[in-house]
């Protein structure tokens, strides 16, 4: 596969319908009260606004740009549901996409080579789960020999032509991670002697994981692990990879980018400048193809203690939300998400009512007793559980519908809901924002009927 011209991208096609495995997929995640991992596309109600805008701005990547998007909401307001959508068009136009979770232990954001660590640990195409990191790799080293015999090389010069093919592919990533280039060469050298464990190793550390054993590391010729500075670098390299693996480019989400407000001050500060020299790098053009989105609440972007503590970041994010919504610009930097309204939860019910329906041995019966009469009044009653926050409600609501309601009516032939159903929260079965919000005499256990 040659690394000519891309092709034109199209806007996002349209997904199949909605197979048997994409909705168990779908309603298998809301019955744990989780964002689904795929299928977003079954649900989503209310984003057709955002689409020509962000349909043009992966097209601008597939064609070698970069774009930054931050998405600002409460919680509950789909942050997460709204990445995986966008995630899932990119994959469905050959992107490869990547979903991170920043945390102060796991993935802190001031430590850009945990970052990328996390990256390579959580990529992801249309044709392979995570890690993709290997398949991609084999696909570019199948992709050079390709490039390499289509010039006419024989058998004996393969060897030397897909090395001056590495070196030129490579070339601008070595001036600032030499290190990449020289673990790939060790990386095929030692599947060429047959050495799995250590070509294994070799791509391990190539992913940025640390600890790989010296005798590997050795054998690749390279040294030490994989630094903050060095992470940039191997981005760079892996868009490279992916590019010429035939592969639009990468689509890469870090996630409740809030957290970094409950950090220490030193820590915060890093990870403020870190996530302000991505976006300078991404605009410089150093990233050709890559598509970064952060998540974080509106007090992460206007607060003392997120972005607005860095003047130069603020200043790259800053965007009016001072219109009426229904005028945002889906063009602009900052992206927000107005969070659910009873009349958009109710929605939303009674898509996911319907879905589930599809797949139900008595449709009939699902939809006439969770007619949608029946799916509101549910959405009345856990908002008010949750002290009438309608925007914290909408995940312990689709848990409920799905787990508590839908689900009985399909096994039990004689379940009503009206009759024999009273909504429970258990404050156990609650995250912190929705125990907070919860309007109880007692924190142990709400109950309110759903009767009409």
């Amino acid at each position: 596969m040659s690394p000519a011209e891309p092709n034109p991208v199209a806007p996002a096609p349209a997904a199949s319908p909605a197979s048997a495995a994409r909705r168990r997929t779908v309603i298998d995640a809301l019955r744990r009260g989780a964002v689904p991992e795929s299928g977003l596309d079954l649900l989503a109600t209310g984003l057709d606004r955002f689409e020509g805008a962000l349909d043009a701005e992966l097209e601008s990547v597939a064609s070698g740009g970069a774009v930054f998007k931050a998405v600002r909401g409460e919680y509950g307001s789909g942050k997460t549901f709204f990445t995986r959508w966008l995630g899932e068009r990119a994959k469905r136009l050959g992107f490869a996409v990547a979903e991170i979770q920043i945390s102060e232990t796991e993935t802190p954001l001031h430590r850009l080579e945990t970052v990328y660590r996390r990256l390579t640990e959580r990529l992801t195409t249309s044709s392979f789960p995570p890690s993709a990191l290997r398949p991609i790799v084999d696909a570019w080293f199948y992709a050079l020999e390709e490039d390499a015999l289509a010039a006419d090389v024989s058998e004996d010069e393969l060897a030397g032509e897909v090395e001056e093919l590495l070196t030129a592919r490579l070339a601008d990533v070595s001036r600032h991670a030499p290190s990449f280039a020289t673990a790939l060469r060790g990386y095929r050298a030692s599947l060429a002697e047959g050495d799995e464990a250590t070509a294994a190793a070799v791509l391990a550390w190539l992913g940025g994981q640390p600890h790989v054993a010296a005798a590997a590391r050795r054998s690749a010729g390279v040294r030490g692990d994989l630094d903050h500075f060095g992470a940039l670098g191997f981005l760079q390299g892996l868009l490279t990879v992916l590019r010429d693996s035939g592969h639009r480019g990468l689509f890469v989400v870090l996630d409740e980018v809030e957290t970094l407000q409950r950090v220490r001050s030193d820590a915060r500060d890093k990870a403020l400048n870190a996530l302000r020299q991505l976006i300078d790098e991404a605009h410089s053009g150093r990233f050709p193809g890559l598509y970064l989105v952060i998540t974080g609440t509106p007090a992460f972007y206007d607060g003392q203690q997120g972005v607005q503590r860095l003047a130069p970041l603020a200043q790259r994010l800053a965007t009016d939300f001072t219109t009426d919504p229904r005028f945002d610009n889906p063009r602009a930097v900052q992206l927000r998400l107005p969070g659910f309204t009873q009349e958009s939860l109710v929605r939303l019910g009674v898509a996911i009512r319907d879905l589930y329906a599809a797949g139900a041995a008595a449709p009939d019966r699902i939809r006439r007793l969770a007619d949608d009469a029946y799916v509101a009044d549910l959405a009345r009653a856990v908002g008010g559980a949750l002290g009438g926050k309608v925007g914290v409600a909408p995940r312990l609501y689709l848990k409920k519908l799905v787990g508590d309601v839908l689900d009985r009516i399909d096994q039990f032939d004689d379940f009503d809901p009206r009759r024999h159903y009273r909504l429970t929260v258990n404050s156990g079965e609650l995250t912190d924002v929705e125990r907070n919000s919860a309007a109880a005499g007692s924190a142990d256990d709400i109950a309110l009927d759903v009767d009409v």
